[in-house]
């Protein structure tokens, strides 16, 4: 038990901390918003993390090599995703600052905390880093016995535990930012920043899937 508590841990430590697109995107848009919606958008994240664990247990080699096919196709619809969210995230910023010119902001309310775990919960799941990370996993786990039911589920919950934290340690990051850039000015140039960021390794992606 203790051997899957550890290996969940590294599992889901080691797709959380590398700050890409979605950890970019989980802090501008707390700092946009607020620490709710950050908090519901990071579940979502590590919501998306734990299924990806939970396939990777009920899964196996067969399973890897049906998903190989798909990798290239999935490389160049995530870029397209993310072209998207950066045109968007800059658009809503210009919007809501002409709107909104004396540095007030609006909150989305629940319907848009319920958005942004949603939101964020798909952009993990095409995201094709996570992807391979956890089809790695999935071969790497043939090679070991066959572990217990319960030792899996401990697991899987690993994985999850240490996704949402980091994912909620990001979200704090983005409320603090969030109070610091209070003003029209500063969440307009986060806003763009986090744009430009997302569009840059959306680039970079898919340059890499052609």
């Amino acid at each position: 038990m203790i051997t899957a508590l550890v290996a969940g841990l590294m599992a889901g430590y080691g797709i959380a901390v590398p700050v890409g697109a979605v950890g970019a995107y989980l802090v501008a848009l707390t700092a946009q918003t607020s620490l709710r919606t950050g908090v519901f958008a990071a579940l979502g994240v590590a919501t998306a993390d734990g299924l990806y664990a939970l396939i990777a247990v009920l899964g196996g080699a067969a399973l890897a090599a049906a998903l190989s096919p798909v990798t290239l196709p999935l490389r160049r619809g995530s870029a397209l995703v993310l072209f998207a969210l950066a045109a968007w995230g800059a658009v809503t910023a210009i919007r809501r600052y002409r709107s909104r010119p004396d540095g007030t902001t609006a909150e989305l309310g629940a319907f848009g905390a319920v958005r942004a775990y949603l939101g964020l919960w798909a952009m993990t799941m095409m995201n094709p880093l996570t992807v391979l990370y956890f089809m790695a996993l999935v071969l790497g786990r043939q090679g070991a016995a066959a572990p217990a039911r319960a030792a899996e589920a401990v697991f899987i919950l690993a994985v999850f535990v240490a996704s949402a934290s980091w994912q909620l340690a990001l979200a704090g990051s983005g409320a603090i930012l969030g109070r610091v850039l209070t003003g029209s000015h500063g969440q307009l140039i986060t806003a763009v920043v986090s744009s430009v960021l997302i569009g840059s390794l959306a680039l970079h992606l898919l340059i890499a899937a052609w």
